[in-house]
């Protein structure tokens, strides 16, 4: 099994598109006002935003970043704002957290080999 898709909802899609579209994501469907869907600029995952009047619903989106210091430095220049970080954390991944305009929370992550082989990794039976 793999995951595909991550769909997140928000009232102003033209906002979403445009935010998206300066995270680097590519779009694969253009169906505003209510429909859009990207494609990750690496790997082969896809992300789409649904026309909804609530957004920020208490899901988190990671979308994790091989230059997460650089990508956060030149997101901050496009007049992204962040509400933290990047910084490192003790769960070993460094993250910088901000909102998406539906207010959706999205955490850029770099994790390395601690996303999927922490040290505390439950070991199989």
């Amino acid at each position: 099994m793999r995951l595909n898709q991550v769909t997140v909802t928000m009232p102003n899609l033209d906002a979403g598109w445009s935010f998206y579209r300066t995270l680097g994501l590519k779009p694969i469907v253009d169906a505003r006002p209510r429909y859009a869907r990207f494609v990750c600029p690496d790997g082969e995952s896809t992300f789409s935003l649904h026309q909804g009047e609530m957004g920020g619903g208490g899901t988190t989106v990671y979308f994790e970043c091989d230059n997460l210091d650089e990508m956060v430095e030149e997101l901050k220049a496009a007049d992204i704002s962040f509400t933290s970080g990047p910084e490192d954390k003790s769960w070993l991944w460094r993250e910088a957290e901000l909102f998406d305009p539906g207010g959706n929370r999205i955490i850029l992550y770099l994790a390395g080999s601690n996303r999927v082989d922490p040290p505390w990794r439950v070991k199989e039976r």
